[in-house]
């Protein structure tokens, strides 16, 4: 699958302190040390915006009292921020105001902690903020998975198909798309078993896996029907990778059918610099009209559309 913000990959928690003080910084540091944690600093609310959204810690520790851009105006940006939106913040501060406090809970704030800390309270806060941030993101990625085949679902396909698509246009960077279809899916189920079908979709899933880089997202769209998500990658590099998953998969031998060869039907969209006026949904229309086209001319073929040149190319196994 592809690659996940660094903290997901880490068994140790990462803390992100926005606080004008050095000292703070330090202090915070040497009372956390024993925790198994990583602490970032910010000393500032801009700085500590932009950490926000590139690390996208598991907790955010956050002053309320800082020049330029207070607490809340940070707290309040992280919330109406989607990658930033779900992990809790914890309020720091050197007044114990009960309207301050009021004002960060209704902004989302899931604590608030006064100085001078107490070490032991500090350590509590931090631990239940960390247990209920991991319980979240635990529950995020379970309703985006497949449960057959463990790759990501149509409803993270279709967010995060808009979230490359807006990136690549914006960074003027290449895309591509693809669209597999299982040929002859149904008659697999009626032949042999509907665990015979099982057997091939997570073998499909599996050679996705295994054939695309990890900046590549394959997805199960449904059915018999998978996607891959090439970010930065041209439509002609695309078409190399298809063709590869497409003539494995053809090669394979498969246990519960080992007479019978399976092959897939490709449908191709990609963009050296994606135009502006292409939505998500007009890729995908395009790549399910190659699909399609695929199917109609014999299936075991990859068609693929170049959006900027316009061409359309088809190759057969």
């Amino acid at each position: 699958m592809s690659s996940e913000p660094t903290q997901l990959q880490s068994s140790h928690a990462v803390i992100l302190v926005i606080d004008d003080s050095p000292d703070v910084h330090r202090l915070l540091g040497a009372r956390l040390k024993s925790e198994p944690i990583d602490l970032i600093c910010a000393a500032d609310g801009a700085m500590g915006l932009r950490m926000a959204r590139e690390l996208r810690p598991t907790v955010i520790l956050l002053d309320i009292d800082m020049p330029g851009m207070d607490g809340f105006e940070v707290l309040r940006q992280l919330k109406d921020d989607t990658p930033t939106h779900d992990i809790p913040v914890i309020m720091l501060t050197g007044m114990q105001s009960p309207q301050d406090k009021v004002t960060a809970f209704d902004l989302g704030a899931v604590d608030y902690i006064c100085k001078p800390f107490d070490l032991t309270e500090l350590r509590a806060r931090v631990r239940s903020a960390v247990r209920s941030s991991r319980l979240v993101q635990m529950l995020a990625q379970r309703a985006q998975i497949d449960g057959l085949t463990g790759l990501y679902n149509r409803a993270h396909f279709d967010a995060r198909l808009k979230d490359e698509l807006s990136g690549c246009q914006r960074h003027a960077r290449s895309l591509s798309l693809a669209v597999f279809d299982c040929d002859f899916f149904k008659q697999i189920n009626d032949t042999y078993g509907h665990p015979a079908g099982d057997e091939v979709l997570i073998g499909i899933a599996e050679t996705l896996q295994r054939e695309c880089r990890a900046s590549d997202i394959p997805c199960r769209y449904g059915g018999e029907e998978f996607c891959l998500i090439m970010p930065d990658t041209p439509p002609d590099d695309a078409f190399r990778v298809c063709e590869r998953i497409r003539q494995n998969l053809g090669a394979m031998v498969w246990p519960r059918h080992p007479e019978r060869s399976i092959t897939v039907s490709v449908g191709l969209v990609g963009a050296r610099k994606p135009s502006h006026e292409l939505t998500a949904a007009e890729w995908l229309e395009t790549a399910d009209k190659n699909l399609y086209t695929a199917k109609q001319t014999g299936r075991n073929r990859t068609i693929i559309t170049d959006l900027m040149s316009g061409s359309t190319l088809a190759k057969a196994g």
